[in-house]
């Protein structure tokens, strides 16, 4: 298998690169910021290009299996750049792979493309309608459009994966209920790649949390099956303030006025 990684060097990307490393697969890695040269061992070919570049990413997807896009802002910003980076280059990345004829996207959404969705204590569907709380969500609920659009147009696989957050440990006691552990995105990432046929999916990207009240169903449906659970780190960041709207919406902090881009 051969599968391009946009947004490489991103946070996500830095962490993927060596879980979804495997015998007899090949990573072609793109970021506009300079990448780290291949190790001993790794079978990697390095790109450097935007993801607003149609023809750089034409020809980064020649010859691959998959493509998995996680390149763009990854957070809040000025429309502008938004549009710019965040759905220009969605759509880059799709009509790429489309010329390039790779039959499969999997498209690194976010909660955010649902954060004003009120907390109720009910589990949080796997396809729960768009409301966006920020410009950045507005952004992921165009990328899951297009990748919509491009299954049911042109024939990909597209899964595009609702992550909730990813780090190497959650960072708050929100991310107590939205974290995904690393090795469980690499999970979900290997099962987004290789379930057949998936069609069109909409899954929630997060790991087994005691807190956690979104649903598993279409991930797992894909083979995906969460190990790590954030309570583990409970200890480490529940002495922290809680934002006032963490209780209130699934955005949390980010359905704030206070987030407002500014030109």
């Amino acid at each position: 298998m051969r599968v391009l990684i946009t947004g490489a060097a991103g946070v996500v990307g830095t962490l993927m690169r060596s879980r979804l490393a495997r015998p007899g697969r090949t990573l072609r890695l793109l970021d506009i910021a300079p990448l780290p040269p291949p190790g001993p061992g790794e079978d990697i070919e390095l790109r450097q290009a935007s993801v607003t570049d149609l023809a750089a990413l034409r020809e980064a997807c020649e010859g691959m299996d998959a493509v998995i896009h996680l390149g763009g802002l990854s957070g809040e910003a000025p429309w502008e750049r938004i549009l710019e980076v965040n759905i220009q280059g969605t759509y880059a990345v799709f009509e790429a792979a489309r010329r390039a004829r790779v039959p499969r996207v999997v498209y690194a959404s976010s909660n955010h493309a649902v954060g004003f969705h009120p907390l109720d204590g009910s589990e949080i569907a796997d396809h729960l309608f768009p409301r966006p709380d920020t410009f950045y969500g507005v952004s992921k609920v165009a990328g899951e459009a297009i990748g919509s659009l491009y299954h049911d147009r042109y024939g990909l696989d597209v899964v595009c994966i609702r992550i909730g957050s990813c780090f190497e440990k959650p960072r708050n006691s929100r991310q107590l209920a939205t974290w995904l552990s690393p090795d469980d995105c690499a999970r979900l990432l290997e099962a987004s790649l290789t379930a057949p046929s998936p069609g069109f999916r909409l899954v929630w990207g997060v790991s087994a949390n005691t807190r956690s009240r979104f649903s598993l169903t279409e991930a797992r449906s894909l083979g995906y099956e969460p190990l790590d659970d954030a309570e583990e780190h409970r200890a480490a960041v529940e002495h922290g303030p809680a934002h006032p709207l963490d209780a209130r919406y699934l955005g949390g902090e980010f359905c704030s006025p206070d987030l407002d881009a500014e030109g």
